[in-house]
């Protein structure tokens, strides 16, 4: 039986999570697991440059798409941090008027 989600390499956001997932604060301690364990692998599916292999796989190619909703731990972990590097960037000024948005903050750029 093959197993889902292999893979030897360790998943790291520098941009956006330099000092790593569980020092952020926004993930627990077993969602940052999850993301460093399996993450280049979630990354690897969600942009396509690997095919599923398993049907737990294609699940989460399907979640990836919008297809269904995060049923799973990794489906969920996933989503949530597609969710919060996609969400725009608010910065403020010091002359009292309203945030803007920063609209170059819109492209993904991971260093893996």
């Amino acid at each position: 039986m093959v197993e889902s989600f292999i893979t030897t390499n360790r998943f790291f956001d520098s941009k956006n999570y330099p000092r790593g997932f569980s020092r952020h604060g926004d993930f627990t301690i077993k969602e940052a697991k999850l993301l460093e364990h399996y993450g280049q692998v979630f990354y690897e599916l969600d942009l396509g440059k690997r095919k599923p292999q398993t049907e737990e796989e294609q699940f989460f190619v399907a979640m990836c798409r919008g297809k269904r909703e995060p049923m799973t731990s990794k489906e969920k972990v996933w989503y949530k941090y597609i969710t919060l590097i996609n969400k725009p960037k608010r910065f403020h000024t010091l002359s009292g008027g309203k945030p803007q948005l920063d609209p170059l903050e819109d492209y993904i750029d991971i260093d893996l």
